[in-house]
């Protein structure tokens, strides 16, 4: 997890990557069908780092299991405070098998959508 909270601070997409198992699947609160695959994933989760990450974003709690953790967060986009939870696992190798992001309220999912949408599309284009 020190490794994740450090990309993740960072926004450190390469790093990011190295961190993604190969059949690492991510699950997003406005897709219905999760995506698998190192670069899917890859490409959700840096988007994300766009939208979520700014100067107001923090962890506010974590709690870690045997290969999982779920961290509760804060941050506020276009005005809107979001809370929300990270639910990962990873391999005995320390590598991303699943990523499962939550939010709320229903106003943050919608603002979240539109940005990682916006995000998604500007990716594929480069």
């Amino acid at each position: 997890m020190a490794t994740w909270h450090q990309v993740a601070k960072e926004r450190h997409v390469e790093g990011l990557y190295n961190l993604l198992d190969n059949n690492a699947v991510f699950h997003s609160p406005v897709v219905h069908t999760p995506p698998i695959g190192k670069c899917i994933t890859g490409k959700y989760l840096s988007a994300a780092f766009k939208v979520f990450f700014n100067d107001s974003f923090t962890y506010m709690h974590e709690v870690r299991g045997e290969g999982n953790a779920v961290l509760e967060f804060e941050v506020e986009i276009q005005g809107v405070r979001v809370n929300g939870v990270d639910m990962i696992s990873w391999t005995a190798a320390d590598l991303i098998t699943e990523f499962k992001l939550m939010v709320r309220p229903l106003k943050a999912v919608n603002i979240i959508h539109q940005g990682m949408g916006t995000m998604l599309e500007v990716h594929q284009k480069s």
